[in-house]
């Protein structure tokens, strides 16, 4: 996902002439995007509509349909999927929080994965000067805040790394370009905070939603 994304355009005024088309449409991306327990990404929708039919304009009217309801169309870069309403989602989550314990060779290579994305392994090792064992990774990929993405086209072919939709979700972001940037960082106190802070481990509260 990038800063070039797709985003729904709430000025969209649907004429009576293709009202009855997108409607439809609309139909069928509800119908999919309630099957999927996973965000759909929006070509992934368009797949399923006519060629003539903007997905996106069908996806504006599913989100105002919705807008005043229980749950809501919510956009994560270009993927989309129901959640239920802010206002709502106490009557039907209990939250329970679970401490995953992160090295800090693991936040710093989530960092950098998250700043440089995609990064490969020697990459992200030459970023932070130290080889990396295959263990921090795995914890990375195990919290489903990484995934592999594609190769490079060089010698060896090696794997890159990029972040998830999860990543988004856990820490409040729309698109990784809404990550903050180094004068932020340091106008907010948190860059010292990060270099001042102990060489142990440190830890990053997950919330963990059950829904009943």
């Amino acid at each position: 996902m990038t800063e070039h994304d797709d985003v729904i355009d709430n000025t969209i005024n649907f004429d009576d002439g293709r009202n009855q088309r997108l409607r439809e449409a609309a139909r069928v991306v509800e119908a999919l995007l309630f099957a999927s327990s996973e965000p759909l990404h929006q070509q992934d929708l368009a797949k399923h509509l006519d060629d003539k039919i903007a997905v996106m304009d069908v996806l504006e009217m599913v989100r105002r349909d919705y807008a005043a309801r229980g749950v809501m169309l919510e956009q994560k870069g270009a993927f989309f999927a129901f959640r239920t309403a802010p206002d709502l989602g106490f009557l039907l989550r209990r939250e329970k929080e679970v401490v995953r314990k992160f090295s800090k060779a693991a936040l710093e290579t989530l960092a950098i994965i998250a700043y440089h994305q995609p990064v490969t392994r020697t990459e992200i090792e030459e970023v932070r000067g130290v080889a990396m064992s295959r263990g921090t990774l795995d914890v990375l990929l195990e919290a489903g805040f990484v995934k592999s993405g594609r190769r490079r086209d060089t010698p060896g072919r090696p794997l890159t790394y990029v972040t998830t939709t999860s990543f988004l979700d856990h820490f409040g972001l729309e698109r990784i370009s809404d990550l903050p940037g180094v004068k932020e960082l340091k106008e907010a106190g948190l860059l010292d905070s990060l270099l001042d802070g102990p060489e142990a481990q440190s830890e990053l509260a997950l919330s963990q939603k059950d829904t009943e």
